[in-house]
């Protein structure tokens, strides 16, 4: 047990995963990938209608059911429209500014299968040109996509296949450092989905037997609020969502500990699951910090509000710059991947 978790395989698999192009409504090639990954290991899975896929590890209790899930769609953008001069006007796809993405490479996927690399700039971008560039919003009326290929009209770029509704990705600029820290967009939540991924593999390498069936849901719809509201068996009894820890003033979450969130906008979770994983967390020396997050709702809020009773959890690692050009230390990997472990292999709270 000693050498588990194996950080860097961790980090490895990450690097894979936040290279893998997902904006939520394109998820296809990562969910590919993690299906083709867990089959290696003879995981039963299925894919539900929305695209999202369903890892089960049989339990020795079969009544009651424990569901875990973390999400594989990241934030991205989608061509809105198609400019005289052949440039992009875009949409956001999840919640951030756009000065967030501001100078940022990206990939157009058209539907015939390309991909055209670009950058997102302001259209005032040359300050030679526009005295105000730093005054004007950043929004989809002055931000544009500009294409790498010779376009000089709306009939050029449509010439290359690209058209209205064409998905956009960030580029992610992954990189590991030898202090620890792993720097990358889409960490959230793609951090989370290497450590389930780890997880299932120890527990099936090591032929552990779990003490109730469980679930894990890798859900491709989070950034848009309802990616783990469904395919919850009725004997699931536990739902703990796996997903980032939110930095910033005023927040405990820091980037070497994992968090578990006390409330978030949606409220309070579980208190008796609350304290569960703070115990475990105790027992196994987990480095943990309690947390509210204000402006943050999970896979465990959406199956909430869509009725499903449940207790409901939620943890994670801690992400720094959280939307944007994101950060974490292998440490918080470390902990957050050791409390899942534990986790499922605990006893159920007290309802």
């Amino acid at each position: 047990m000693s050498n588990y978790p194996n950080i860097e395989e961790t980090k490895a698999l990450i690097k894979d995963l936040v290279t893998i192009p997902s904006p939520t409504g394109y998820t296809k090639d990562a969910i590919q990938f993690i299906e083709n990954r867990l089959a290696k290991s003879h995981v039963q899975t299925k894919r539900n209608r929305k695209g999202g896929l369903i890892a089960t590890l049989p339990g020795k209790d079969t009544r009651k059911h424990r569901f875990l899930t973390a999400h594989v769609d990241t934030l991205g953008a989608i061509v809105k429209e198609i400019k005289d001069n052949g440039r992009l006007k875009i949409q956001a796809i999840g919640g951030f500014p756009f000065n967030f993405v501001e100078g940022e490479y990206c990939t157009i996927h058209t539907v015939g299968g390309e991909k055209i690399t670009g950058t997102i700039l302001m259209h005032q971008t040359a300050v030679h040109v526009y005295r105000n560039t730093s005054e004007l919003k950043r929004d989809t009326e002055n931000i544009e996509v500009r294409v790498d290929a010779v376009v000089k009209s709306e009939e050029d770029t449509r010439k290359l296949g690209i058209e209205v509704g064409d998905f956009i990705s960030f580029d992610p600029r992954v990189e590991t450092t030898d202090s620890g820290f792993i720097k990358s967009r889409h960490l959230d939540d793609k951090a989370s989905v290497a450590i389930l991924i780890n997880v299932i593999e120890k527990l099936v390498a090591d032929q552990t037997e779990l003490p109730y069936t469980t679930h894990f849901l890798f859900s491709n719809n989070e950034e848009i609020g309802y990616g783990g509201n469904s395919n919850i068996p009725p004997e699931t009894v536990e739902y703990l969502a796996v997903d980032m820890g939110a930095i910033g003033d005023g927040q405990r979450t820091d980037e070497y500990t994992v968090s578990i969130c006390v409330k978030d906008a949606s409220g309070p979770y579980h208190y008796g699951l609350r304290n569960h994983l703070t115990e475990i967390a105790k027992a196994n020396q987990i480095d943990y910090k309690l947390d509210i997050y204000p402006y943050y709702q999970s896979d465990a809020s959406a199956a909430i509000h869509s009725g499903h009773d449940i207790i409901h959890g939620l943890i994670g690692p801690g992400i720094d710059a959280s939307h944007a050009f994101e950060r974490t230390h292998e440490s918080s990997l470390k902990h957050t991947e050791n409390l899942v472990y534990h986790y499922v292999q605990s006893e159920m709270v007290e309802e």
